[in-house]
């Protein structure tokens, strides 16, 4: 019999008329690769419709999906992926009956995931009423008018409100489904995830949606060298000055084009990727709060504190010891600074 440790979390896709394949398959992908220290699975991924059979994409072909309905009453996290025939729930923010019956099944403290205009699914069901909440930057001023109950944040690329998270398009359900993923068993196993997946492995859910040049032009400089520099001295003080001579630039524009092609200031990225050095070295290994700090870059455990408080909503102790709790099955923190579950959602 499993423990509750090892206890396989349920992640059902609610595959709806219109969906795009791709998004669709986000889930299957990022949740399915998560396994434990003995290879185990994390997560079971399974799909359904709001009937058995055909469901139409916007692509030129169908899918088909075994489950009905009555499977989402069986999850722990529902997934509703973006589609392009939502119908009056697009267009006048109500769901079809078929549709409310189908998440009628949905159980009481199951977790909700939207991607992209997914999201309207969830506002429409009344779920993200009050709660900050995401989609494409395409379709955000139209979600607002839709659902002025909702808190819309147009600019970021996914929301986490403890049991309701939703994300902007695409490639922002990756990102979104591996912040699950390292909320829900730290930072190493989202990143062999991400290793496994060719994605990067962290991006910060306030970083902007819309990039102004995610693809440098040619004959102008990318800052990617000196991302990789700094990644390597993370333990060092870094100067902005030094970052700018990697590219051989002045500092201002150095800032300038930093801020374009990652949609962070390069102080912003730096302490993101040095919380991420510390949360490793929290969940792995039994140093010192001042060794962690000094080998993430903070120098002192004050200053670590400070900033994993603010990105995680924990303390460094805090962090280091429900981590190890979830192992045995207790809870591990969310940046909100509720509690889930590892491996599963009550």
């Amino acid at each position: 019999m499993e423990t509750r440790a090892h206890r396989v979390h349920r992640v059902v896709v609610l595959a709806l008329a219109g969906l795009l394949p791709f998004e669709l398959g986000i889930p299957h992908r990022i949740f399915g690769r998560a396994k434990d220290s003995a290879g185990r699975p994390l997560y079971e991924i399974l799909t359904c419709g709001l009937a058995p059979g055909p469901v139409p994409t916007d692509a030129d072909f169908d899918i088909h999906v075994e489950h009905g309905p009555e499977l989402l009453a069986t999850a722990d996290t529902v997934v509703v992926p973006a589609s392009y025939e939502l119908g009056p729930v697009h267009d006048e923010g109500r769901l079809t009956p078929e549709l409310a019956v189908a998440l009628g099944h949905i159980r009481p403290g199951t977790r909700l995931v939207s991607i992209c205009t997914g999201g309207y699914v969830l506002a429409a069901a009344g779920y993200l009423d009050g709660r900050r909440a995401t989609t494409h930057w395409s379709s955000a001023e139209h979600f607002q008018q839709t659902f002025p109950a909702v808190l819309v944040d147009p600019g970021v690329l996914y929301t986490d409100d403890g049991d309701v998270l939703t994300s902007a398009g695409v490639a922002a359900g990756i990102d979104l489904c591996l912040h699950i993923v390292r909320r829900d068993h730290g930072a190493a196993v989202a990143n062999d995830v991400a290793r496994r997946t060719v994605v990067p492995p962290h991006r910060e859910g306030g970083q902007a949606q819309f990039i102004e040049r995610p693809v440098p032009q040619p004959q102008r400089s990318a800052t990617t060298a000196a991302r990789a520099w700094v990644l390597d001295r993370l333990h060092e003080p870094l100067r902005l000055t030094d970052l700018a001579r990697q590219e051989a630039m002045s500092v201002r524009t150095f800032t300038r084009r930093f801020r374009e092609e990652s949609g962070l200031s390069p102080g912003e990225w730096i302490v993101g990727q040095r919380v991420e050095r510390a949360r490793a070295l929290l969940e792995q290994t039994d140093l010192p709060m001042e060794h962690v700090a000094r080998e993430a870059g903070f120098g002192t455990a004050q200053s670590l504190r400070k900033h994993v408080q603010a990105a995680l909503g924990v303390s460094p102790t805090a962090y280091r010891r429900t981590f190890r709790d979830a192992e045995q099955g207790s809870t591990l923190p969310s940046p909100d600074g509720t509690s889930v579950v590892a491996g599963s959602v009550h």
